[in-house]
């Protein structure tokens, strides 16, 4: 059951929009989180996405590392793919492959090359913080896009401190309303004590000031 009314999210999410300085660019709405009563040394280090009804991320820059129909998919939706052949151009060379992979946000790959991409680029995904999530061989390219710009992670680490995008400022009040009750819901399902473990909340917009909705 949510600590936080309904209500309450609306009155917070709309101080959130009309108390600050409008800017000339889109602006994400962010949710903070401040953990509490978690050893980050000790207890299990969670993880998980899920899935909102209002895509956060609508403009995130996807590229495609795909088997033959995944690239003619992503193709024809304007986005830039590699085929494993491409891949193999790199022989491993860091600097090329970093800077291919530079204008994306996010990488998404066949399934099918997941294990082959390892092999052919060596850990460079990995320590960048790009490494692709798989698309399933029966999944369309335009499926796991619209997944990838719909849904929000979240992964404990070294610090009790979280945060994640759940909007932009061009969604009604209602729609962010929506995304951000899910995306505490879903949040504190991963959480050992639930609530328990909840410290503090806030809401922003990209150069807005925290607004404190719990704690």
């Amino acid at each position: 059951m949510s600590k936080i009314q309904s209500e309450q999210l609306k009155k917070f999410i709309h101080e959130m929009l009309t108390e600050r300085k409008k800017r000339n660019f889109k602006e994400t709405t962010e949710l903070q989180i401040q953990l509490r009563d978690y050893d980050v040394q000790k207890d299990k280090r969670f993880q998980g996405s899920t899935r909102l009804l209002h895509a956060p991320y609508p403009n995130i820059k996807i590229g495609v590392i795909g088997n033959l129909t995944h690239c003619d998919q992503a193709k024809a939706l304007g986005l830039t793919a590699i085929d494993q052949e491409g891949l193999k151009k790199f022989n491993k060379e860091k600097k090329p492959i970093k800077k291919w992979c530079k204008p994306f946000d996010i990488l998404i790959a066949s399934e099918s090359l997941m294990k082959v991409i390892p092999r052919l680029v060596g850990n460079v995904f990995t320590k960048i913080g790009k490494f692709p999530i798989a698309i399933p061989e029966t999944e369309s390219v335009g499926s796991k896009v619209n997944e990838v710009k719909s849904s929000v992670k979240f992964q404990l680490k070294n610090t009790l401190s979280l945060g994640t995008a759940f909007g932009t400022d061009e969604m009604t009040e209602d729609q962010l309303r929506q995304n951000l009750s899910t995306t505490i819901n879903f949040l504190v399902s991963l959480l050992k004590k639930g609530w328990q473990n909840v410290g503090t909340l806030h809401i922003k917009t990209s150069m807005g000031k925290p607004i404190k909705i719990y704690g």
